[in-house]
């Protein structure tokens, strides 16, 4: 054994120091662009068996593009996605944990698919095993947009992590804005932000679309109880607001300041100014010194004293020029309940932040009594609210698909209620099946467990469900009783029907697509998980997508994800998208504010069947 860690550690040491060559070239297009090199191409020093440390290599990207890291060895294909900075060298080092095992840490699925590094991010792609017999590597980028291309060298083996941005001078101006990317339209000053926040401010109109009081189709009736429900009325689904109109959920999440936190500790030198910590909001002030909020502090320019409110009132003009009825997940509350549009909310406290891959331990003692007190908290106060769409209880839970993951996690953890029961459980036999079936029935009591305590203490807004990443298995859609509304989230350029029928037949519910977008790769943001060539395509996009779903009888409501940009420099977890309605300067994307106006005035038609959908989709690359 001591031979062994010797020998590789030897390997390591020589890899680490007989890597210097010049960097290879790699110019993406098409629909999938590769260069593959041998191992012995990359560096002469570099071992087949790649088990341990990590996989280091510096780069520079002309694009914020994700690329794949594919390792090609005896018993297969390997691969992780990095999503780096624009424009700037940077050394990754790649765990090699991670070709090798899937992670399992994570409440939902934004934690448990990727891990944040210094100047970049790595995705994790499932396509994982051995890495003891590798001959050569690949780097590849799906869909490259605008002839992107890399700059990529010294690749290596090393005992420990070497993440760095290797750039000496700032790379995030005072306004948020990256510095190495270029676009029409960047502000360079502040005089200029603010002429055109002034003119836009004067060119907001309300939409051509009347609405009820409560956002919803004026021209029809149904019957009124004073909260929105739902109603399935010849043939077709609809959410009934409180007056009883027709309502389609139109919406967008995250929209509140301080949604573009940036990560700061270690990386201060990347900012050319930080925003002072008065300006920040409450969110911010929560971790002072660790997160920042350029666009707060581009409020604060724009607005001065009171800019919170000023704020609030620009954002529900926005809406009810842009055609949004609906104020999605993770939004400022209090846009809705104090200025009168519907909203949703996202309920918590079910044990899902510390549960083994967002499962919580329901065997636990007290954990009935643990939900009620969540639930009462959380609902109680709220259950007169009119504006109030309804709730949803989760997010995007990581373990569909992975059940016996998830099980393995709980056999291997420590002693908890959870684990008890299922060893008593599998000692009546143990099989994938049977593990799969104990995960069933651990949601379907985790379940009606919530959905009872919520109804106790709210009997009057809607259950609109989990918000499953794309589509859940069938054996969870079943289990979903006391859903009012199924929800799901799903990203791509649009949304397969045969799938929406094969939920609703199970179901029998109507559907909210709790989260969908639509990046453009530059301005130092990635393009997010479903890209387009420009911006105006992406309005064609958002169009295309939007109004051929409503046209399902079973879908009321698609919320976009999200309102702001995320921080160039990556949220939490790493993510850069370029997913906003507005950008971190707090201007909008003219020509997705104009679709998503142009297909609201469409969406009662399109889902009445009244009116056919567009057919034209957008340009990806």
């Amino acid at each position: 054994m001591k031979n062994s860690f010797f020998t590789l550690f030897v390997l390591i040491l020589l890899t680490s120091c007989n890597s210097k060559r010049e960097p290879f070239t790699v110019n993406f297009d098409g629909e999938y662009s590769e260069k593959k090199w041998s191992v012995k191409d990359l560096n002469n020093d570099l071992p087949y068996d790649w088990s341990s440390g990590y996989l280091t290599f510096d780069v520079k990207s002309s694009t914020p593009q994700r690329f794949e890291v594919k390792l090609y060895d005896a018993g297969g294909i390997r691969k992780m996605e990095i999503l780096p900075f624009q424009g700037v060298w940077l050394r990754v080092s790649i765990p090699m944990i991670h070709f090798q095992k899937m992670n399992t840490e994570g409440m939902d699925m934004a934690q448990i698919w990727k891990t944040p590094r210094p100047g970049y991010w790595i995705g994790f792609t499932g396509a994982v095993g051995s890495v003891s017999h590798i001959d050569s590597l690949g780097i590849a980028m799906q869909r490259p947009a605008g002839n992107p291309s890399l700059e990529i060298h010294n690749f290596r083996l090393t005992t420990l992590p070497e993440d760095s941005i290797m750039n000496e001078t700032p790379l995030v101006d005072e306004f948020g804005q990256w510095i190495p990317a270029e676009w029409p339209g960047k502000a360079k000053s502040l005089v200029e932000l603010q002429n055109v926040w002034t003119d836009e401010e004067k060119s907001l109109t309300d939409n051509e679309q009347k609405l009820s009081k409560f956002g919803g189709f004026p021209d029809t009736k149904a019957r009124a109880t004073g909260f929105f429900r739902v109603e399935n009325i010849d043939g077709k689904w609809w959410f009934i607001d409180p007056d009883g109109h027709y309502f389609y959920s139109a919406g967008s999440c995250c929209i509140a300041p301080g949604t573009d936190l940036s990560r700061v500790p270690g990386r201060e030198k990347i900012f050319t100014e930080l925003p002072p910590d008065y300006k920040m909001t409450d969110r911010n002030r929560a971790a002072r010194g660790e997160i920042t909020s350029f666009y707060s502090w581009n409020l604060f320019r724009r607005f001065g004293s009171g800019w919170y409110e000023k704020w609030k009132d620009l954002t529900i003009k926005r809406m009810d020029s842009w055609g949004m009825n609906t104020i999605a997940n993770w939004s400022d509350e209090s846009l809705g309940n104090t200025n009168h549009k519907p909203y949703v909310l996202s309920l918590h406290g079910w044990g899902i932040e510390s549960g083994l891959m967002g499962m919580p331990d329901v065997y636990a003692a007290g954990y009935a009594a643990s939900v009620d007190s969540a639930a009462s908290i959380q609902c109680g106060p709220r259950k007169d609210d009119a504006y109030l769409l309804g709730y949803f209880i989760g997010n995007e839970p990581p373990w569909p698909g992975r059940e016996v993951d998830l099980v393995e996690k709980i056999m291997a953890g420590e002693a908890t209620p959870m684990q008890a029961e299922l060893k008593n459980f599998l000692s009546g036999g143990d099989s994938p099946e049977r593990r799969k079936t104990f995960v069933y029935e651990t949601y379907a009591k985790f379940i009606k467990i919530v959905n009872s305590a919520i109804r106790k203490h709210d009997p009057n807004h809607l259950n609109l469900g989990l918000r499953f990443g794309g589509f859940a298995p069938e054996e969870i859609i079943r289990a979903s009783e006391g859903f009012d509304v199924f929800s799901f989230n799903h990203y791509g350029y649009d949304v397969d029907h045969a799938m929406v029928q094969r939920i609703y037949d199970i179901s029998g519910l109507p559907m909210v697509i709790g989260e969908f977008h639509f990046g453009v790769p530059g301005r130092g943001l990635a393009p997010g998980l479903a890209q387009t060539a420009t911006h105006e395509e992406r309005g064609q996009a958002y169009r295309y997508y939007v109004e051929n779903i409503a046209a399902h009888p079973a879908i009321i409501g698609t919320h976009w994800f999200q309102w702001i940009d995320q921080p160039s420099t990556g949220r939490f977890d790493g993510e850069n998208y370029n997913i906003g309605m507005v950008d971190v300067t707090d201007r909008p994307y003219t020509d997705l504010a104009n679709a998503s106006r142009e297909t609201f005035n469409r969406l009662y038609g399109i889902h009445a069947g009244l009116d056919k959908p567009v057919t034209r989709k957008a340009m990806v690359q």
